[in-house]
């Protein structure tokens, strides 16, 4: 059973049936200091926790890339993987997931990539999209870009089309949709200026 927004604590947030990007602002929760001192941290579970706001998130992710043709939903680990997937059933696509390097099981592409409080690297299928795939790139956030612009290599260096990308949270003061590229749309559904 789903639990109403009003009871997550502090929140101030009612569910009536409707949940609109400002009620979902208002459930992410800041973390000062993780995973490094000088980061505040986005979480998103008092968004998770409630299937009102969970559905609300889901819904505004996809909602403008409902006529783009999307045959694939790549969802970026971890918490990529929580929203990417109902994003895809939506959208009537399949999904991909991108991940941290050495946790896919076949042959891979990787990139390598900086955070904003380190460096990591991502990795796909090599069979995972092709040519004719149009891919919706999938997150909970975009910070400095850098992830998400590992992912656009690798799902376009695999010859799939990239429809664009869908989070639910943009901290766009650290500029991530430069990573990305011009020619590449964003929809982000709460925006951090």
């Amino acid at each position: 059973m789903s639990r109403p927004l009003s009871e997550d604590p502090g929140s101030g947030v009612r569910y009536d049936g409707a949940v609109d990007a400002e009620q979902l602002r208002r459930l992410i929760r800041d973390v000062p200091g993780f995973p490094t001192p000088e980061v505040v941290f986005k979480d998103i579970t008092p968004v998770l926790r409630n299937g009102g706001a969970l559905r609300a998130a889901v819904d505004l992710i996809g909602a403008p890339f409902r006529k783009s043709g999307v045959t694939m939903v790549a969802g970026i680990e971890a918490r990529g993987f929580v929203l990417a997937p109902p994003v895809a059933l939506a959208l009537g696509a399949g999904f991909v997931p991108l991940r941290k390097q050495g946790k896919l099981p076949y042959r891979t592409r990787r990139e390598e990539y900086l955070l904003e409080y380190g460096s990591d690297t991502l990795e796909i299928h090599q069979d995972a999209v092709g040519p004719g795939d149009r891919v919706l790139l999938v997150d909970d956030v975009i910070a400095t870009g850098g992830t998400a612009g590992a992912a656009v290599r690798l799902i376009e260096g695999l010859g799939a089309d990239l429809a664009g990308m869908g989070v639910l949270i943009e901290l766009a003061f650290l500029e991530g949709r430069r990573a990305l590229g011009a020619d590449i749309e964003l929809h982000a559904v709460v925006t951090y200026e």
